[in-house]
């Protein structure tokens, strides 16, 4: 469906600018009117500025790169899991082996963000090289230690261990760490990609945004396709994860994994193109936004499965569930918006 829209729009707009070519080129045989300015519209009014370098690049590129980094590193989980090499009654080789593809895929992280800072025109590398392998990680950490507490604080028997926590970080600063500073150096060397076409010196006037081209209400009409291809999976991970039962069906969930990526990819580029054709130049944190999402819709189909199918018996299970449950949305943010 959004394809159709696409090529639909695109055809009638391609058209549209033929048509003006060929009656400027009657009109005085050069396509150029006469003050000396082509005619344009739509998209291509915004054609000198649509590679301007955004607001704050550097975080932009550190999302993107761990984005990459958590679309890696869950692919081939679900492709292993698919291809017998993980059983599903062993939930914790599963996990295991989850951390370990994360760890090793933080030579992609550091490669894609430092390839996209580099097209951005950045200049501060060294906060760059350190940002894209801490940032996600350590926010990871505190939230899964402050959550962590309040088991300890109920001495159940379901806490983590805090040796088993410093093995953790152990790993990630021999491993990822490294491999997440070789990349980016590579990222670093490598050349600098080419924008087709040149920049404007000169930024271009950007009209006021009305109705859904705003960033609330786009982004949230955006989020329901990629949430419609996935909320049926996720009625049976959330089964497995808070009633103890065996998650089997790794072929629909690598099915479903695909059309996401492909959802969130095909939605973001249609917004993008209104924007454009809006002449708002302003697209890459719009689109990485946008195709993130779909995990407001992720958090809120929680928040149901809470209050229809949970029960706890005290405030403690609550807190766990709610934290759990924003830091599960956080992580699916980075990893749609990644798509982008």
């Amino acid at each position: 469906m959004v394809s159709t829209i696409l090529v639909r729009t695109l055809r009638k707009d391609i058209a549209r600018y033929n048509r003006l070519d060929i009656a400027l080129e009657d009109l005085n045989g050069t396509g150029i009117m006469e003050d000396g300015v082509q005619e344009d519209s739509g998209w291509k009014l915004v054609h000198g500025d649509v590679f301007r370098p955004p607001k704050n690049p550097l975080w932009l590129s550190v999302l993107l790169g761990n984005g990459a980094q958590l679309f890696m590193m869950t692919g081939f989980t679900i492709a292993f899991a698919l291809l017998g090499f993980l059983s599903p009654s062993s939930r914790g080789f599963l996990g295991t082996v989850m951390i370990l593809l994360y760890t090793l895929f933080g030579f992609v992280s550091g490669y894609v963000s430092s390839r996209i800072y580099k097209f951005f025109g950045g200049e501060a590398w060294k906060q760059l090289f350190t940002i894209t392998p801490l940032a996600l990680p350590l926010a990871i950490f505190a939230v899964f230690f402050l959550l962590n507490l309040f088991v300890w604080a109920r001495h159940a028997s379901g806490a983590v261990p805090f040796t088993t926590m410093l093995v953790l970080v152990a790993i990630w600063f021999i491993i990822s760490v490294p491999l997440s500073f070789a990349g980016s150096w590579l990222g670093f060397k490598a050349p600098t990609p080419t924008p087709p076409v040149k920049t404007n010196q000169i930024p271009r006037q950007i009209p006021q945004s009305s109705g859904y081209m705003r960033p609330l209400p786009s982004a949230l009409l955006a989020g329901i396709l990629p949430f419609g291809a996935i909320f049926v999976e996720l009625y049976f991970i959330m089964n497995s994860i808070w009633f103890s039962k065996v998650y089997y069906m790794f072929g629909f969930l690598f099915l479903c994994y695909g059309l996401m990526i492909i959802t969130c990819a095909a939605t973001t580029v249609l917004m993008v193109y209104f924007l454009l054709c809006a002449e708002n130049y302003h697209w890459q944190w719009r689109s990485f936004v946008t195709a993130g999402a779909s995990s407001i819709y992720v958090f809120l189909y929680a928040m149901l499965y809470w209050v229809r199918t949970l029960s706890f018996s005290s405030w403690t299970g609550g807190v766990l569930y709610l934290g759990y449950s924003a830091l599960i949305a956080g992580i699916f943010f980075i990893l749609t918006g990644e798509s982008c």
